[in-house]
């Protein structure tokens, strides 16, 4: 077996530390982004009252944040998390933008 070098072991720990800041970055504001585009989401294409749809859409924020938060340490790598929430975020976004500044039929 080979013998592992100091410098070896603190390159470990530094790839270490930074996997669980990119995950933690990704659960905190990937989560937040996510949830709030959700949120945006349903308040504007529920085919309800407005107080009603933006109620539904701040009570599925919070299952989405946390979907976001869970799935970011559950996952094997933090890339995949973060191209799994990228997906969710990027069409979502851009149907938004679209629908508000008259992109649509």
């Amino acid at each position: 077996m080979p013998r592992s070098t100091p410098t070896g072991a603190a390159e470990s720990r530094l790839a270490h530390a930074l996997d669980v800041v990119s995950r933690t970055v990704l659960a905190a504001a990937g989560g937040y982004v996510a949830a709030a585009l959700t949120t945006a989401g349903l308040a504007r294409w529920l085919p309800l009252p407005r107080v009603e749809a933006v109620m539904a859409g701040m009570l599925g924020s919070f299952a989405i944040y946390a979907t976001v938060a869970i799935f970011a340490f559950a996952v094997v790598r933090a890339s995949r998390a973060w191209f799994w929430t990228s997906v969710y975020c990027v069409p979502l976004a851009a149907a938004l933008y679209l629908s508000m500044h008259g992109g649509g039929a």
